[in-house]
């Protein structure tokens, strides 16, 4: 074997062991959950609200509460995301200011997600009067996701080869028109999986909603996006942290844990199949 193969074979090897080393650690992780959760798993714990200083009862409200203010904060960042990554991408002249921006996007796609919940604070809580509510912690989780979305769907059109373009403006058609017909419909898969990936992200964010609206308790859903909520991250820290009976809860805990994977899963689930299906 001369020296190329038995690099190669190191490096597939190297591969290889980082990735059954990963899936161990997630598989044990799982088991764990499985094991300690499963008790308190079932479906009058998804879908009734807590009861006994929650040490009964379900997590329904802050499975509402995850999924209400986890696809606001979508709505929120998907259009400026997007628009900002066409821009940047198809529109913007490549210089100092540009790479300013996109350093500047990076830079901040890299920042703890307290900051962005402290700044959500002074912001949109108590300068523009939102309060303690699903709107401001919307709006924050909003801030947090939009670097991410702005970089993968500048990537995902930057993967559209440039003959795609030239034809389609050799054809008559104007910049726009080549951007919305010809370069976005190729773009879908990527963007899809960057959106998905950044819903995944904000659905398991504490800190962000933890100044911003999130409840230690609520005995009813949220009737306007000015309430409060509960959330599955913060109802899991309280079970797992600061509750009076921690041990008493512990399996809520995990059956919440259990939940929160399942809901990130499900997501991640939906990200692969959008994505094969636009491939085909």
């Amino acid at each position: 074997m001369t020296k190329k193969t038995i690099s190669r074979f190191f490096g597939f090897a190297l591969l290889v062991s980082a990735t059954l080393l990963v899936l161990a650690i997630i598989g044990l992780i799982l088991f764990d959950l499985l094991a300690k959760g499963s008790s308190a798993f079932s479906w009058h714990f998804l879908t009734s609200f807590p009861q006994k200083g929650m040490t009964e009862g379900g997590i329904f409200p802050a499975i509402f509460g995850t999924t209400i203010v986890t696809l606001l904060s979508t709505a929120l960042a998907m259009p400026l995301g997007i628009g900002c990554a066409v821009y940047l991408q198809e529109y913007a002249a490549d210089n100092n200011l540009t790479r300013l921006i996109r350093a500047s996007v990076r830079n901040l796609a890299g920042v703890p997600s307290i900051v962005y919940g402290l700044f959500g604070l002074s912001i949109f809580v108590e300068g523009m009067g939102m309060g303690v509510s699903v709107l401001a912690a919307g709006c924050t989780l909003g801030l947090l996701t939009l670097p991410s979305i702005i970089a993968t769907t500048e990537e995902a059109l930057r993967n559209v080869p440039r003959l795609s373009r030239e034809g389609s403006l050799a054809l008559g058609a104007t910049p726009w028109e080549c951007v919305y017909t010809v370069v976005l419909p190729s773009a879908v898969p990527g963007i899809l999986t960057g959106l998905i990936l950044a819903l995944s992200r904000a659905a398991g964010e504490t800190a962000p909603i933890l100044f911003t609206g999130v409840a230690f308790y609520s005995r009813y859903l949220p009737g306007s996006v000015f309430d409060e909520f509960m959330a599955l991250p913060y109802h899991l820290y309280i079970l797992s942290t600061q509750h009076h009976a921690i041990e008493a809860v512990r399996p809520l805990a995990y059956a919440t844990a259990l939940t929160l994977l399942l809901l990130v899963f499900l997501l991640n689930l939906t990200a692969f199949w959008v994505r094969a299906r636009h491939k085909r």
